[in-house]
């Protein structure tokens, strides 16, 4: 602990955020969200930190229903497409499995970058230039954080073609659509990512995931996997 450090109960609400944030697809109510709550939202997006301070993000706030129901027409095409990369009981699992609330949530959200923000010689940039869209992701999961800690829940939809979704949002060249989110109030906050009940995928063990120094080096730190193993460890 040091004087930098949250209250006992701080840090709790953050981890529990972290716990607790689900990718939300089916839970959704109509329920509006209020533009103080939708403005405290975007401001922790664009809070988030970037390389070279870009700050790459643009938002694009949906609430037409034309454009939804443009966009979900988008993710039922390229969602047939994906269901053909299954068979047999998989491609029947993957077929039941609710992935997009596109109309049933009050907002759609897209996080978009700009590939051109900040210039040809962003600093930080030189060697890696995805790190634009990596900053991206980073307002995108501070939003998600943010509207857990406000019982908004929010769900991805990744299944789309992102040209097509440019287009339909008509987005300049230069700005690629990292993220399509749907925001709304929720039923419920599953206890368990939806895919990992629904048996799709588990939770990899952190443990496993874990190497030290190098790619083939051990973890030697005992007290280190001992305190990761702990049945309350986030």
């Amino acid at each position: 602990m040091t004087e930098h450090s949250f209250t006992d109960e701080q840090r709790e609400g953050l981890y529990r955020a972290i716990r607790e944030r689900r990718d939300v697809r089916s839970q959704f109510l109509p329920d509006p969200i209020a533009p103080d709550i939708l403005a405290r939202l975007l401001q922790a997006a664009h809070h988030a930190p970037s390389v070279g301070f870009m700050q790459p993000w643009d938002f694009v706030v949906i609430d037409s229903l034309d454009i939804k129901r443009a966009v979900k027409a988008l993710y039922e095409q390229a969602n047939a497409d994906a269901a053909s990369n299954y068979t047999g009981d998989r491609a029947t699992q993957y077929r039941r499995l609710k992935l997009e609330g596109i109309v049933d949530s009050p907002i759609n959200l897209c996080i978009t970058c700009d590939r051109q923000r900040g210039g040809p010689h962003v600093l930080g940039r030189h060697t890696m230039l995805e790190t634009d869209l990596f900053s991206t992701c980073l307002a995108v999961q501070n939003l998600w954080l943010a509207a857990r800690a406000e019982g908004i829940g929010v769900g991805w939809v990744s299944i789309v073609d992102p040209v097509l979704l440019a287009q339909t949002l008509k987005l300049p060249e230069h700005v690629y659509p990292v993220a399509y989110l749907c925001l709304g109030y929720v039923s419920e906050f599953l206890p368990k990512p939806e895919l990992e009940i629904a048996g799709w995928r588990s939770r990899l063990p952190l443990e496993q995931l874990l190497h030290g120094n190098t790619w083939d080096g051990r973890i030697e730190n005992d007290a280190l996997i001992s305190a990761i193993n702990k049945p309350d460890g986030t």
